[in-house]
């Protein structure tokens, strides 16, 4: 199924564990399984160039895998930490990318990634390739404290300008957002400023979950040692959540305040659809745009009709275009998605999503 949020069908986790050492990493959550002391034992999935050789290669299958964008990043480690200089995981990755003709995403907080910029510049060429690089603010202080082991926001900033003049897309996502350290206003908006002046394409916004447990123990740590004022402010926001999510109240203000500035800075929301509609086929096309539009309309306050839609057409075996005549009979299409998913298959993309997510 496609991810409406990375345009991606497939990801790739070449580190199970990450040398970044992000304070807030929710991939210190037990959840995730991360075996050993977070941000020093690292697992290295030395043989996924092959594996992943193996799954792309045609010849292998009865039934090829669909092309479709292939994320290079992780929720539990990122590809580019600094054990990738000795490894080399992502470059290989990559080579076998290329060598399938499959679109790529890389999503890291290392400037590593210039390293691999000329195998990244043959994919773009020859499919797509994008490069998005996550932030939490673009405060160099804040983020010594709160990723120790991750380039400088100026660092990072530096490298996308780099890569927008490579001739890449390139996006940030900015999550999560740190409560009441890199979310205030000025924070915030000095962030957007500067991933505006650096040539992003995209910015895709996150707030900040602390799930009880090892994540939250080792933030709230970190908090006393540097920001020991905000306790109170922390234990009036965060109250026990199942999935560690901050209360209501807090994630709409802050929620608003991003959407204001997004539209002042014209910065798109979501990745535009001109950026990938030639890369991908019609069904996963309809469902990120259909998956966006349910997202965005929600974070405004607002109800949607598009989300179930979005999901029974990534659920479709047969193309969607056999469904021109007859779209009402899948569930969720009402007369309104109807609408949309026909200028969708009629142009790429729909006037009224691009209107949305800038």
């Amino acid at each position: 199924m496609v991810d409406s949020w990375f345009v991606a069908r497939y990801g790739m986790n070449l580190y199970r564990g990450c040398l970044h050492n992000c304070a807030y990493c929710d991939g210190r959550a037990e959840g995730y399984y991360v075996e050993g002391e977070f941000g020093k034992d690292i697992e290295v999935k030395i043989n996924a160039p092959e594996l992943l050789k193996k799954e792309l290669d045609p010849t292998r299958k009865r039934n090829p895998m669909k092309k479709g964008f292939i994320m290079i990043g992780g929720g539990v480690g990122d590809s580019y930490n600094a054990l990738d200089k000795k490894y080399e995981l992502s470059r290989n990755v990559l080579k076998v990318v290329y060598q399938y003709d499959f679109p790529v995403h890389v999503l890291t907080k290392s400037t590593l990634v210039k390293r691999d910029v000329d195998i990244l510049k043959e994919i773009n060429k020859k499919s797509r390739a994008f490069v998005s690089f996550s932030f939490s603010g673009v405060d160099d202080k804040a983020c010594k404290i709160m990723e120790p082991g991750v380039p400088s926001a100026t660092e990072r900033l530096e490298t996308i300008s780099f890569f927008k003049k490579e001739g890449f897309s390139v996006g940030t996502f900015l999550m999560p957002v740190i409560p009441f350290i890199t979310d205030l206003p000025d924070q915030l908006e000095n962030s957007i400023r500067r991933f505006k002046e650096a040539g992003v394409d995209f910015i895709i916004f996150g707030r900040m979950t602390l799930k009880e447990g090892r994540q939250q123990d080792h933030f709230y740590n970190v908090l006393k040692e540097h920001y020991p004022n905000l306790l109170h402010e922390y234990n009036m926001i965060y109250k026990g959540n199942k999935w560690g999510g901050a209360s209501y109240e807090y994630y709409n203000s802050v929620n608003s305040l991003f959407l204001d500035l997004a539209k002042k800075y014209e910065i798109p929301i979501r990745i535009p659809a001109r950026l990938y509609n030639q890369f991908i086929d019609q069904n996963d096309l309809v469902a990120v745009i259909l998956g966006q539009l349910d997202y965005i309309l929600k974070q405004k306050g607002q109800k949607s009709p598009y989300g179930y839609g979005a999901y029974s057409i990534s659920q479709l075996k047969e193309p969607i275009a056999e469904y021109r005549n007859k779209l009402k009979t899948l569930k969720g299409v009402g007369p309104v998605t109807e609408k949309i998913i026909l200028e969708i298959l009629e142009t790429g993309s729909s006037k009224y999503y691009e209107k949305l997510i800038t």
